[in-house]
Formats: structure tokens, C-alpha cells, sequence
């Protein structure tokens, strides 16, 4: 499934009424079976952009689409949040078969999915725990899974590692490069940290300040598989500078406007 991004602009209306804007002229594409990583400085209208894929917003101007067929039932999208948004009072697998309830699976089927996406995340002997019986990463598992589970077409990421400890947050990223590799999943991963992007995505997408708009889509000239080796490999590096070149101003910017 490819994604189309074409000349989108999304103004809200703050509590006095005034118009901002949050996004204007952005666009882009999204190959299917590609990793593509969003950054930019606080404030560029990263997340306001995946709700606009997820559908959850409507663009003011210009538009989102889809290319490719997707069966009947099929969702376009599913979301992984950087909060864990699960039920607290739902086991592992209850909370990996919430969209397939929602979706109308019966309760044989949606167990049969809900146990396969339990297993390739990583969750197998944990499907009775709770959710505050397990760690962060963890949690975030059963998310993924959760949305992984109604095969989506694309999967959107909002920073999901970004709770983490460090460490955490290294497996995670192994986990989902290796989970990646094995589906083929089409996924659109929004994250603040520069060196993430560049590791995990094939492109990565450089928003400006509020109103973002897309300043340059950095290509990622590393092989895959992904492997921690190539964190200090000149293609990396030189990646990395590229990105933070193109947005350290701007951030800077919005720092300092943050503590006037």
C-alpha cells in the first residue's frame, strides 16, 4: 500500500478563536514495505501529521490517499501511541483482541490472530498477565501487537519508544527492525531522536518549525539488516549531520520560545 501525501494543510483554532497553523504544503510519499521515519523540531506538527493518516483528521487543504487494493475489512492504518493506551483491566491477549472485537472477528478467530501476533512480538507465557504486571517495553509490545493484529496496510508510530529507559528503547528498536524484516510492514514512525530515524528508516522525512512544511527527504544509504555496528559507519554519520543541519535553527528557535 502506498501512501500519498499532496500539498496538505491543517489549521486548528486555539481558545481565543485565532487560527494556527499547523502544517502547510506538505508532500510526500510512502513506498510500500518501507520504514519511512518523520522528525523535526517541537512543535513541527509531527503527530498532528500521523492523525491525518490515520484519518483521524480531516486536512484543510490538499490531501491523503491510498494506492494499492485493500481487501474488504482490511484497515488502512493502525496506530502505535507513545503512551501504552492499554486497558488495565484486560489480560496481554484481551488487549490484543480488542480491534478484532471491535472489527467482528469471532471469538475463535480473533484468539487464533490474537496468540500469533502475542508470539512474533515476543509476549509467548505472558497472554494471562496485566498490563501493571509488566515492564514499559513490554506494555509497548502488547501495542504493537494490538495493532499489528488487524493487518493494517500502514502502520503509524508516535515516538512509541520515547518512555523508555535507554537500554529499553535499543532492544525495542532491534525488536521492531527484526519484526519489520520478517512482514514487510509498510510503517510511518514519528520520533524526536535523529539517530533513531536515521537507524531504523530508509528515508527519513525533515519537517520545519510550526507551520511544518517538508524542508528535504534525507535517503538512508545503509544495507539491511540493521546491526548496532553501523552506528559510527560514515553513511550513518553522515546522515545524522545532514538532519540536525537542516533543523538546529529551528529548534533552537523553538527552545528558546518555549522558556520566554
Amino acid at each position: 500500500m502506498r501512501v500519498i501525501v499532496d500539498g496538505v494543510g491543517q489549521t486548528f483554532r486555539d481558545r481565543s478563536g485565532h487560527a494556527v497553523e499547523a502544517l502547510t504544503g506538505v508532500t510526500f510519499a510512502v513506498e510500500a514495505e518501507e520504514l519511512m521515519a518523520v522528525v523535526g523540531p517541537s512543535g513541527c506538527g509531527k503527530s498532528t501529521l500521523l492523525n491525518l493518516l490515520a484519518g483521524l483528521l480531516t486536512p484543510t487543504t490538499g490531501r491523503v490517499g491510498f494506492e494499492g487494493a485493500l481487501p474488504a475489512g482490511r484497515p488502512a492504518t493502525a496506530m502505535v501511541f507513545q503512551e501504552f493506551a492499554l486497558f488495565p483491566w484486560r489480560t496481554v491477549l484481551g488487549n490484543v483482541e480488542l480491534g478484532l472485537e471491535e472489527a467482528g472477528y469471532a471469538k475463535a478467530e480473533r484468539r487464533r490472530i490474537a496468540r500469533r501476533w502475542v508470539e512474533q512480538t515476543g509476549l509467548g507465557g505472558f497472554e494471562t498477565k496485566y498490563p501493571h504486571q509488566l515492564s514499559g517495553g513490554m506494555r509497548q509490545r502488547v501495542g504493537i501487537a494490538r495493532a499489528l493484529a488487524v493487518d493494517p496496510a500502514v502502520l503509524l508510530m508516535d515516538e512509541p519508544f520515547s518512555a523508555l529507559d535507554a537500554q529499553t528503547r535499543q532492544l525495542m528498536q532491534e525488536e521492531l527492525l527484526a519484526l519489520w524484516t520478517r512482514t514487510r510492514q509498510t510503517i510511518v514512525y514519528v520520533t524526536h531522536n535523529i539517530h533513531e530515524a536515521v537507524w531504523m528508516a530508509d528515508r527519513v522525512i525533515v519537517l520545519s518549525r510550526r507551520p511544518g512544511r517538508v524542508v528535504e527527504i534525507v535517503g538512508v544509504k545503509l544495507s539491511r539488516p540493521r546491526t548496532e555496528t553501523m552506528l559510527g559507519d560514515p553513511a550513518f554519520l553522515h546522515a545524522v549531520e545532514r538532519i540536525w543541519s537542516l533543523i538546529r535553527s529551528e529548534a533552537q528557535d523553538a527552545l528558546r520560545e518555549g522558556a520566554a
